[in-house]
């Protein structure tokens, strides 16, 4: 399945991504002649059985966007509550240095990676030329061959910034159906300690392509807090990959709010290769109208006396489908791992699907792991107590249905912000009885 979606993207060959150095263009050939070699994965490849990308290869973009550093893009809508501080912004994929905020920070390096690929390209070979060679990995693979910009994050070894820094992706409408790749980089020095914010957001109606790739390196006794707030616009497409290492006693705390978006798919890869490790995630997919949301959690115990601790929500409207798989591998020596996932989901209509599936595979001794996954309905006998208080059926399952999600942020002490995505999901789900349009779907 490579032709259609593929071939515009990869006309030109490697030099579609602009000037380079060599190993990079090396790299980047490396990547165009897997596509053209595998091109897309068909629905016997395991890793996209819930989530077909026939018609996704049937799809015609243009590549990136010329006019990207000269759409207008209202203020506002860059605006997140609670949130200002240092930000950089990206539109349809291209950094926006009059849209962005980069103060003089100690210890803190907020760049473009437009601008390194100039300057310090050599800088960038760890992370860029990592290669891909699982046939499944195609958008990743595409990400490596195309992409030119994105954002990349350094903070010194010992440094603790306290400015929450934001980095805002924008989906602008434009006269065409445009497919952009961003490639984003953190590194967080020998303890050192950062917050991080990652917002998608997008205007109506553009029905584009996003592909962002983002690798996080946290040294030794360093610490990263992210948030990520996935609210583009209902009619586009996103697909992202994080992928995260933790050296000794490093420590990740992600929380991901999915909302926006019609079809999207969130590739989660962490790495606890430093002893004494420890990932944290909670997570929400809220999904409404004929949105396809697909969250693959792929989390490799590597080092000693490593830890996860895993709670996904999932709530699913109308004829939405909802996919979560949560795979924990204790791979051999890793001994003394605790590995804890849950997902619990919610179907809200007897057209709405929700598929779940939560692995371990465990090679080690002395391992404490567990993990469940369950997919049901809104309590009756709750629904029935809120509506003896005077509340309205749509106010009593909004209410249950937010208490159900707030597993995921109600630990930000950010109060304006946590209120803001309160107010994000609330304006989402459930679907009010007087119905709504319908998106459309690219399945």
């Amino acid at each position: 399945m490579t032709a259609g979606f593929l071939e515009p993207l990869l006309a030109d060959g490697a030099a579609a991504a602009g000037g380079q150095s060599a190993w990079l263009a090396d790299v980047r050939e490396h990547a165009i002649q897997q596509l053209a070699r595998d091109g897309m994965p068909g629905p016997r490849s395991e890793a996209w059985k819930y989530s077909s990308l026939r018609a996704l290869a049937q799809r015609r973009y243009q590549r990136g966007d010329d006019d990207a550093k000269a759409r207008a893009i209202a203020p506002t809508l860059l605006d997140l509550p609670g949130i200002d501080g240092p930000r950089l912004v990206f539109v349809n994929g291209a950094f926006r240095e009059d849209l962005s905020n980069i103060p003089a920070i100690d210890g803190l390096r907020m760049q473009a990676l437009s601008s390194l690929l100039e300057s310090e390209p050599d800088s960038l070979q760890p992370y860029l030329a990592r290669s891909y060679d699982d046939g499944s990995d195609v958008f990743a693979r595409l990400n490596t061959a195309l992409a030119f910009d994105g954002p990349v994050i350094r903070v010194a070894a010992g440094k603790r910034i306290d400015p929450v820094v934001h980095l805002v992706m924008v989906g602008a409408e434009a006269t065409s159906e445009l497919a952009w790749q961003l490639r984003g980089i953190v590194e967080i020095g020998e303890r050192a300690k950062l917050t991080l914010i990652e917002h998608h957001i997008g205007e109506d109606g553009q029905r584009h392509f996003g592909n962002q790739l983002t690798q996080i390196s946290i040294a030794a006794h360093a610490r990263l807090d992210m948030l990520q707030i996935q609210h583009s616009a209902e009619s586009s497409s996103l697909v992202r990959r994080t992928e995260a290492d933790l050296g000794v006693e490093g420590h990740f705390e992600l929380r991901s709010i999915e909302a926006g978006a019609q079809w999207m798919r969130h590739d989660l890869v962490v790495r606890l290769e430093g002893d004494r490790s420890r990932f944290t995630s909670r997570g929400v997919f809220a999904l409404r109208n004929r949105q396809h949301s697909d969250t693959r959690l792929d989390v490799r115990h590597i080092a000693r006396d490593t830890a996860c601790d895993i709670v996904w929500r999932g709530v699913a409207d109308q004829r939405s489908r909802g996919v979560f798989h949560g795979a924990i591998t204790v791979e051999s020596g890793a001994d003394g791992s605790d590995a804890q996932l849950s997902n619990k989901n919610l179907l809200l209509s007897e057209q709405a699907e929700i598929d779940t599936q939560p692995v371990l595979e465990i090679h080690a001794d002395e391992v404490k792991a567990a993990h469940g996954a369950t997919v049901g309905q809104l309590d009756e006998s709750a629904l029935f107590y809120l509506r003896t208080r005077g509340l309205s059926v749509d106010e009593a399952r909004s209410m249950l249905t937010l208490a159900f999600c707030r597993v995921a942020f109600d630990s930000i002490e950010n109060e304006v912000l946590r209120e803001h995505i309160d107010t994000l999901l609330l304006d989402r789900l459930p679907i009010m009885s007087d119905g709504s349009t319908d998106a459309g779907s690219i399945e």
